[in-house]
C-alpha cells in the first residue's frame, strides 16, 4: 500500500504571496536605477568647472587682491533692506572709484546668483538695487573696476541683513 502524498493548496502561483515576494526584489532594483538615470540627466552640473587651469590662475590673482585689501586695511559694512544694498567702505587709503562691483554668489545654486554695479553716493558710500535672495548660504565678493583688490565673505541670509566683509583666506 502506497500513500500518494497530494499538494492540498492548488492555487495557483500568482495568487501565492512569496512569488511575488521574489519579483519586488529585483523589480525594485530596476526601478531605482530608471530613477538615478533621470535625476543624473535632468540635474544640471553646476558645480563641476570646465577649466582647471584658468581657475588655478584665477586663485593666484584672487591671493594677490586679497593682499593688497589687507595692506589697506580694507573693510566693507554692507546692508540690505530688501530692496537696496547699501556699502559703507573703511581703508587706511580711501577709495574713491565711481563704481564697484558686487557680486553675490549662491552657495549651491548658480542660476541665483548675480552681479550688481555699486554706484557712488555724495556721502561716500556705494548702493544699488537688489533682487530678494532667498534664504540660504550666500558668498559676497566686492572688488574695484581695475580689479587691484578684493574683498570676501560667507554669509546665512533669512532677510534683511547687515554684515562686514573683509580681506579673509
Amino acid at each position: 500500500m502506497s500513500e500518494v502524498m497530494v499538494d492540498k493548496d492548488s492555487r495557483p502561483w500568482y495568487q501565492q504571496g512569496w512569488p511575488w515576494l521574489l519579483i519586488a526584489l529585483p523589480a525594485s532594483a530596476v526601478v531605482g536605477g530608471i530613477l538615478t538615470v533621470i535625476i543624473a540627466v535632468e540635474s544640471p552640473n553646476a558645480l563641476v568647472v570646465d577649466d582647471y587651469y584658468k581657475q588655478g590662475l584665477a586663485i593666484n590673482q584672487e591671493k594677490h587682491r586679497l593682499a593688497q585689501a589687507r595692506s589697506m586695511q580694507l573693510k566693507a559694512l554692507v546692508r540690505n533692506d530688501g530692496a537696496r544694498l547699501i556699502v559703507t567702505l573703511e581703508s587706511l587709503q580711501p577709495v574713491t572709484d565711481p563704481t564697484l562691483t558686487l557680486n553675490i554668489i549662491h552657495a549651491t545654486r548658480s542660476e541665483l546668483d548675480q552681479t550688481l554695479r555699486l554706484q557712488r553716493n555724495s556721502d561716500g558710500s556705494y548702493q544699488a538695487t537688489v533682487e530678494h535672495l532667498r534664504t540660504g548660504t550666500w558668498y559676497l565678493r566686492l572688488e574695484d573696476p581695475q580689479q587691484t583688490w578684493e574683498i570676501h565673505s560667507r554669509i546665512r541670509i533669512d532677510g534683511p541683513f547687515q554684515t562686514y566683509v573683509t580681506a579673509q583666506d
